[in-house]
């Protein structure tokens, strides 16, 4: 396993393209940018060739996710913008190359029934893990915990699981975050047990606080060595909150998380 920082959360001193060079210097593998698309694609693509770094991840376009809204990929009424976002994101990659391409369920959005939601969410997955087939990238799907974010429609290693059944493709993963389960008091291991070998990348910050390793209480051995032992040999990704001393003051714990991984 290898660790890429998040740089949307990671060396947000520096602009985009900057932090590419500075996760290198740090000691990351690779890098993973949530939503990259501010930056043009070709340039994206020789800032990460300068540095010699890989991308890892992006995420398909969200729409109002982010701002409170419920997002593209669980509401009927904007499976247009979802295959806009769908093309928008296919042209990026085809430049830029990340090993997978993220796409958040988003919230339950209002009048649409869990059924509904849940069945708009399968078939756009589909799609989209069948579209980025053809590019040799893995399409995820993440589980996030509804006290950060309310009304998320995944929340738990259960839901994914039987979503992942739903959609019953072979490139379409799970994306599992081990803050968002902590932060629900979820058995870490359990989840990664339960997803085992459909797991297409990992991603982490301490709980409570999200910040980096070792500034909250959670024990992230067991998780590790969980992973190792159900055969997963993909990317940690660093998603975490640096806090006021900047990135670069919380990384004492990069050095043992490469030894361990």
């Amino acid at each position: 396993m290898k660790i890429a920082a998040n740089l949307s959360l990671l060396f947000g001193e520096l602009p985009l393209v900057e932090r590419i060079v500075a996760a290198g210097a740090a000691g990351f593998d690779g890098v993973e940018i949530q939503f990259p698309y501010e930056v043009p694609a070709i340039r994206l693509k020789e800032a990460l060739a300068a540095a010699g770094l890989p991308l890892v991840l992006i995420n398909l376009p969200a729409a109002d996710l982010m701002s409170g809204g419920p997002g593209l990929a669980a509401v009927p009424e904007r499976q247009a913008a979802f295959s806009e976002a769908l093309q928008e994101a296919l042209s990026y990659a085809a430049m830029v190359r990340p090993a997978c391409v993220n796409v958040l369920p988003g919230r339950l959005a209002e009048g649409v029934s869990r059924e509904q939601a849940l069945t708009t969410l399968v078939d756009n997955l589909r799609q989209a893990a069948e579209a980025f087939e053809l590019l040799g990238i893995r399409v995820l799907v993440e589980a996030i915990n509804p006290l950060d974010m309310p009304g998320f429609l995944v929340n738990t290693p259960q839901q994914l699981d039987a979503l992942l059944r739903a959609v019953a493709h072979p490139n379409c993963l799970a994306q599992y975050d081990l803050y968002h389960m902590a932060r629900q008091g979820l058995d870490l291991v359990a989840g990664i047990e339960l997803l085992a070998g459909r797991i297409g990348h990992v991603q982490f910050a301490d709980c409570p606080g999200r910040g980096a390793p070792g500034s909250g209480s959670q024990d992230f051995a067991p998780a590790l060595a969980a992973l190792n032992d159900t055969g997963y040999r993909g990317w940690l990704g660093a998603e975490y909150k640096p806090g006021e001393g900047g990135t670069r003051a919380s990384l004492g714990w990069l050095a043992h998380w490469r030894a361990l991984a």
